[in-house]
């Protein structure tokens, strides 16, 4: 080929118009999701689904431009461990982390990889970030609520159970960061001259001393901690509060769908749909360090008619004109 022909050959390659030169395939990028509940779980896959529904919405298509690798730990923190080593390996571009004791394993195998949390319980008291304004780290993200709830718990408790004078507060040491919320637990029911009693539990075999325990004077009551060990096994929890007629408050709204009596907390899909927004903003090169912990903006009070009446419990009717969804 002549050295002019050449030139004119490069030339028009580089003459192409815009629109062709963009014709490239995008840049496949990585998210790593790593998941407390087990695969099985309903709850736990419609929160993932709101997190990718959202992630299409903001233009992150899976197969196109990005790709999603979930792990689904069960409630088991050696497991939660595993994964975390394993999504770490795959080197994505960031990782979506669903509550405190995932978001602890991840930060165990990575201090470099943006981390974002989903529902964690308290990421200052937890040492993940330095404070709510300026993470300072990798790992930003959402709460699932201010400890303080713990007493609007109590207080709940008290509204549809008035006659609860002893209420036992239900948690899981090893995976709920429990002391600041039972500590409002205990002074709320120090305002409520109700007696305080601290629940741990570390097996499902443990849930029936507590019961038969509460069961033994009349008048007791529990409050069950947001804890992702309790949720996982939320159906024997309500099969006992039943049989043994406890009155109980529950933190998410699965638990008065399969027969609790109330419920009161976030709407975690919703925080699952910010966790996106986030996700794309560090994908579009921001920083964890530089993104707020936020908040959540929607709470949720769930009532079950059915189960209050088979305690032999009168809802008072403002409470159910308060709720956002009554089960009859």
């Amino acid at each position: 080929m002549q050295r002019r022909e050449f030139i004119t050959l490069l030339g028009g390659t580089l003459a192409l118009p815009p629109t062709a030169r963009a014709q490239q395939p995008e840049r496949m990028r990585r998210i790593g999701v790593l998941m407390a509940y087990a695969g099985s779980d309903r709850e736990g896959q419609a929160w993932v689904a709101a997190f990718r529904e959202e992630l299409q919405k903001l233009g992150w298509t899976e197969g196109r431009n990005i790709r999603i690798d979930t792990r689904w730990a069960a409630a088991d923190v050696e497991a939660m461990q595993r994964f975390a080593k394993e999504l770490v390996a795959l080197q994505p571009d960031l990782i979506l982390t669903q509550n405190t004791p995932t978001t602890a394993a991840m930060l165990q195998q990575t201090r470099t990889i943006p981390i974002i949390f989903a529902n964690v319980a308290d990421p200052v008291g937890s040492r993940f970030v330095t404070n709510f304004p300026r993470p300072g780290g990798n790992v930003t993200g959402f709460i699932l609520f201010e400890p303080t709830i713990a007493g609007k718990w109590l207080n709940l408790l008290k509204e549809i159970a008035p006659n609860v004078n002893r209420a036992a507060f239900l948690f899981n040491p090893a995976t709920a960061p429990y002391a600041d919320y039972l500590g409002s637990f205990e002074a709320s029911a120090r305002s409520l001259a109700v007696e305080a009693i601290a629940a741990p539990v570390h097996s499902p075999s443990e849930f029936e001393a507590v019961f038969s325990a509460l069961a033994r004077d009349p008048n007791g009551g529990l409050v069950a901690m947001a804890d992702i060990f309790l949720s996982n096994h939320r159906v024997e929890i309500i099969t006992l509060a039943t049989r043994y007629r406890i009155p109980a408050v529950y933190p998410f709204h699965q638990f008065t769908e399969v027969g609790g009596l109330l419920s009161y907390g976030n709407d975690p899909p919703d925080n699952f749909r910010r966790a996106a927004t986030y996700s794309d903003r560090i994908l579009k090169g921001e920083k964890p360090a530089d993104l707020p912990v936020q908040a959540p903006t929607k709470y949720e009070l769930v009532i079950n008619l059915k189960t209050a009446k088979t305690l032999g419990l009168e809802v008072p009717l403002h409470l159910q004109q308060r709720a956002d969804q009554v089960i009859e």
